[in-house]
């Protein structure tokens, strides 16, 4: 088995609030693992067509064109309660800033790394392409592991330090492409870096809002705006100048659309009116679904494109999607159902790195599923249970010490 490019996808960790809504750590999980479930797609045959993602320049989409939107939106409903916590514990707004610089800087490092995995030549680095992702994952885990406070502090240093020399030898002996070879380079960034960007542009205008509403959808509606005015090619080249990511506005429309949502959610929460909540989230749902018919006819509705019609439309899904989790898991006391999962959303970025070690597992030890697994149905199920054993193991690798937090 190869692994799947990681273009086919995430949110980063665990909030840092102390008190959790479980809402959003569950959809969390079930991103975490149709997000696996989705990347695992391509060791199929004769599967449904509206499972996969739908080629770049066709108007359509498919369920993994809702995954990393998905991705995006719940970084945002993370934002508020990550921000309200440090406030809570001290932190001043330089303070949180830096926070957030940190962060995003780690995604982007991530992202780098498992993009220039994408296009290595294996023979002039003098190592398989699963090899390098093992590594690099593997340095992740050691870099920004939570190590458990029982441990002694020369052995997490001892960590980080091996983490970041590995990662620092693998650039260097990195050679990628083809006919000409390159050194080590950012490339498109990956989708970690996507994310990381994403995260950057929200969570700045998250704590320089302070909590204001209304603050909180200007800022929306200008990525929103954002996003019109780049696919109708009105940008001026001195915006153009900014990561794509940002200067897009689609990727940082969902995310802030993730923020809006979980500040509505909070205040209608701490007044106990969940009826009145409910009927504001199916109205915006609706709204953003006119939205997404009214721009497709322009630009189209795609994920590669990244057009305002996908931004508003899996804006919709995903909000809906939480509406009903929370109204199952909160509100019908339901969680238990989730419990399989859970870790999935609770530690998703050590869910995400799994996959990366199972395939080098497969490939350096030559192992091939028969080709009844691997066709229809049949294999639909195997690539679902690959994603629940997914999230199941990070929960043990969790109760073993292992946990990463940026």
């Amino acid at each position: 088995m190869t692994q799947p490019e990681t273009s086919h996808l995430l949110h980063t960790t665990v909030s840092d609030a102390p008190v959790r809504v479980t809402a959003i750590d569950l959809l969390r999980a079930v991103t975490m693992v149709l997000m696996i479930f989705v990347n695992d797609l391509w060791s199929l045959t004769a599967i449904p067509a509206w499972l996969e993602h739908v080629p770049q320049g066709v108007d359509g989409i498919g369920l993994a064109d809702t995954v990393f939107p998905a991705f995006l939106f719940i970084v945002g409903m993370s934002l508020p309660y990550a921000v309200d916590a440090r406030r809570k514990k001290g932190s001043s707004d330089r303070a949180l800033v830096g926070h957030v610089i940190s962060r995003s800087v780690a995604l982007l490092v991530m992202g780098v790394f498992l993009v220039n995995g994408e296009s290595i030549n294996e023979a002039a680095t003098g190592l398989q392409r699963v090899v390098w992702n093992t590594l690099s994952c593997l340095s992740f885990i050691l870099i920004w592991n939570a190590y458990p406070k029982t441990w002694p502090a020369w052995a997490a240093s001892l960590g980080k330090v091996t983490g970041i020399g590995c990662l620092l030898v693998l650039a260097f002996v990195y050679r990628g492409g083809d006919a000409e070879l390159s050194r080590f380079e950012t490339h498109w960034w990956g989708i970690l870096g996507l994310i990381g960007w994403s995260y950057l542009a929200a969570a700045l205008v998250t704590v320089f809002a302070h909590d204001q509403l209304p603050v909180l959808i200007l800022a929306w509606v200008g990525f929103a705006l954002l996003s019109m005015a780049d696919h109708a090619g009105l940008l001026p080249d001195l915006v153009r100048t900014i990561p794509g990511a940002i200067s897009g506005g689609t990727l940082v429309g969902l995310t802030m659309g993730g923020v809006v949502a979980a500040t509505l959610f909070r205040r209608y929460h701490s007044q106990a009116d969940i009826n009145r909540m409910t009927l504001i989230f199916l109205l915006i749902s609706a709204g953003l679904i006119a939205l997404s018919v009214y721009t497709r006819p322009f630009w189209g509705l795609s994920k590669l494109g990244a057009t305002p019609a996908w931004l508003f439309l899996c804006s919709a899904f995903t909000l809906l999607a939480f509406t009903a989790i929370y109204w199952l898991a909160d509100v019908g006391k339901k969680a238990r159902w989730f419990t399989l999962i859970k870790p999935a959303g609770t530690d998703t970025l050590l869910c995400y790195l799994l996959p990366y070690f199972a395939y080098a597992f497969t490939t350096v030890l030559a192992i091939h599923l028969p080709d009844g697994l691997l066709i229809g149905g049949v294999g639909l199920l195997k690539s679902l249970l690959f994603a629940i054993l997914c999230a199941w193991v990070t929960g043990r690798l969790n109760k073993a010490g292992i946990r990463l937090k940026l």
